[in-house]
C-alpha cells in the first residue's frame, strides 16, 4: 500500500471514529493546517487554486456551524450560540476579503480561530484527568490509574 493510500484510511478511520466535538475540532485543525499551507506557500505557481479551495472547505464548515446553530433544538445556551454566530459572520466577511484582495497575512486569523475554536472543543470532550506528581520519570504521560481512570502524570 503507497504511504497516501495509509494515510487516507488512517484519516477515514479517525473520522469514523470520532465523536462530535472531536469531529468538529478535527475539521477545524485540517482547514487551519490548509490554510497555513497557503500562507506559507504564498508565491508558489499553484498557491491560487490551494487558497480558493482551503477558503471554500473553511468556509463551508462555518456555515454547517451557522445552519446546526440556528436550529431550536440546537443544546448550546443561547448566548453561546449567539456569540459563534457572530464569529461566523466575520469569518464570512474575513473570507470574501481574501477572495477579493488575497494577501497572507488576512488569512492569520482565520487560522487563530480555528485552531483556538478546536481547542475548546477538545478541552469539552476529554475527560478530566487525575492530576499526581509522579516526578520527572513519568512527566508527561497519561496513564490508566488502578482505579481504571484517567491520570495526568506531572
Amino acid at each position: 500500500m503507497l504511504k497516501a493510500d495509509c494515510l487516507n484510511v488512517y484519516r477515514q478511520a479517525e473520522v469514523n471514529s470520532a465523536s462530535g466535538r472531536d469531529l468538529e475540532a478535527l475539521v477545524l485543525t485540517r482547514a487551519a493546517r490548509a490554510l497555513e499551507e497557503c500562507r506559507q506557500r504564498w508565491n508558489a505557481e499553484d498557491n491560487g487554486q490551494r487558497l480558493q479551495k482551503a477558503l471554500k472547505v473553511n468556509q463551508a464548515i462555518w456555515t454547517t456551524f451557522q445552519n446546526d446553530l440556528r436550529k431550536p433544538d440546537n443544546p448550546l445556551p443561547k448566548k453561546v450560540r449567539e456569540d459563534i454566530l457572530s464569529l461566523s459572520l466575520f469569518i464570512d466577511r474575513r473570507t470574501m476579503e481574501i477572495m477579493c484582495k488575497p494577501a497572507p497575512e488576512k488569512l492569520d486569523v482565520l487560522i487563530k480561530i480555528n485552531l483556538n475554536i478546536a481547542s475548546g472543543l477538545r478541552a469539552c470532550t476529554a475527560p478530566a484527568p487525575e492530576i499526581r506528581d509522579r516526578g520527572d520519570r513519568d512527566r508527561g504521560r497519561t496513564t490508566a490509574n488502578n482505579r481504571g481512570s484517567m491520570e495526568y502524570r506531572i
